[in-house]
């Protein structure tokens, strides 16, 4: 891991100089995690599409500001969590109403498609901030320090969000027992 820091240190150096092969470079590295942090966080692949596109041309448009270049990873996703916000908070008018997902069968051992639906259902029931704290600490690998830069709140704010989640998934996730 260190020496792909130094790898993306190296391309935003030449990125700021006016390499634009080497900011596609790191795009074509961090696209794929920012699209995925942004799908599971807004539920919407066009959104979500939309959001990691303005991402990208707002890290770009301000890569001369990034102070600290080992910090990329927490400050692209900074970008990303306020275009996530930003475009939760304007109204919509033409949604469509999410489909329900039939329930899952909770008798024998669950295969891998049922297991990713029902994390996928369970990840939906937790608040905007319980699930944006989640994915970053959980998925992408976060330092609670960092969540909290990411998304402009107190660690202690951080780690309480986690830790409910973390408690309401184990909830919604155990298997039902049948009582014979």
């Amino acid at each position: 891991m260190i020496f792909r820091e130094v790898e993306d240190r190296d391309l935003i150096l030449k990125a700021r100089d006016g390499n634009v092969d080497a900011y596609n470079l790191l795009v074509s590295r961090w696209e794929k995690r920012i699209y995925n942090y942004l799908l599971r966080l807004m539920r919407n692949r066009e959104d979500a599409m939309d959001a990691s596109q303005d991402t990208f041309l707002k890290a770009y448009q301000n890569l001369r500001k990034l102070e600290d270049t080992a910090r990329f990873g927490p400050w692209l996703y900074r970008i990303a969590h306020n275009e996530a916000y930003s475009m939760l908070r304007k109204p919509k008018f033409d949604d469509e109403p999410l489909q329900e997902i039939p329930p899952t069968p909770s008798f024998g051992r669950m295969l891998p498609i049922e297991t990713s639906l029902a994390v996928e259902r369970a990840l939906e029931r937790l608040t905007l901030d319980q699930r944006e704290a989640v994915l970053l600490k959980v998925h992408q690998g976060f330092k609670f320090e960092e969540i909290a830069d990411i998304t402009g709140t107190p660690v202690s704010t951080i780690k309480s969000r986690v830790y409910t989640a973390l408690e309401l998934l184990k909830e919604s996730l155990a298997p039902v027992r049948s009582e014979t």
